[in-house]
């Protein structure tokens, strides 16, 4: 009993360093997250970092806070220590620990992008300002804007594949066109109402031609329920000669 005493000493003293340098880690993700939301200043930077890497970020850092509080509880002295009461210790602060992870995966992954979706919505649409002079930039309209893609951006806006957004400075011309995926961003659920409605597959029906229109069936899936949509798009006419003004006098491009 003696040397069991004196194992569970020195496990409780590694323990607690262990779990003070795991919380230290989760915070150091948190902080770095943090630190590189206010650092980055171009909104379509910050949108495309959110869109990728905010809900990975706070994964990992819950897993290590939950994981730094079961190994702490386990380096709590108990009053002449049964080897049987501490693993059954183990036991309970491990399945507690999964409980609560599970918990924060689902919020994070059904709840959290309704969040995500609407700071993401303001990024995308708040005014961009021309870095050359600080003139505010006008976002261009789905008919204004064809005139500054070329053939394989409109074809590929014309596949909701991608998606451009074309702003421009009046009164200079300077233009910035910035990329976003079609169908990137999980829809709500018209069966349970979650954020978690996608596109799984597109089918090209019918093929545009330069007199008809295209027909396009998108087929969505729901990752929580199951449930399962078609929904038929039109797709634009073939342009038979594409006709382009002169070149602004600058452009800058943002990808997605």
């Amino acid at each position: 009993m003696e040397g069991f005493n004196e194992m569970l000493q020195s496990w409780n003293y590694a323990g607690q360093i262990a779990a003070f340098a795991i919380a230290g880690v989760g915070l150091a993700i948190l902080l770095f997250h943090v630190l590189k939301l206010v650092t980055v200043g171009d909104k379509k930077d910050k949108y495309d970092y959110i869109n990728r890497h905010e809900i990975d970020s706070l994964w990992y850092a819950t897993i290590a806070f939950i994981t730094a509080v079961a190994v702490y509880v386990n380096t709590i002295t108990i009053t002449e220590p049964e080897p049987v009461w501490i693993f059954v210790r183990l036991f309970v602060s491990v399945m507690v620990g999964l409980i609560l992870g599970v918990i924060a995966q689902n919020v994070l992954r059904f709840y959290y992008p309704f969040y995500i979706e609407k700071r993401l919505k303001k990024l995308r649409f708040s005014p961009r300002v021309n870095p050359n002079n600080g003139n505010l930039m006008k976002l261009l309209t789905e008919e204004e804007e064809d005139v500054h893609l070329d053939d394989g951006m409109q074809a590929e806006e014309n596949l909701h594949s991608v998606d451009y957004d074309v702003w421009i400075d009046v009164a200079t011309g300077y233009t910035k066109i910035e990329k976003y995926s079609g169908h990137l961003h999980a829809l709500q659920c018209p069966d349970c109402n979650y954020q978690t409605f996608k596109v799984k597959k597109e089918e090209l029906i019918a093929a545009p031609t330069s007199t008809s229109e295209g027909e396009l069936v998108k087929f969505y899936s729901c990752s929580y329920c199951g449930h399962k949509a078609k929904k038929p798009f039109k797709v634009a006419p073939l342009e038979k000669e594409m006709s382009k003004p002169l070149a602004p006098s600058q452009t800058t491009m943002a990808g997605v």
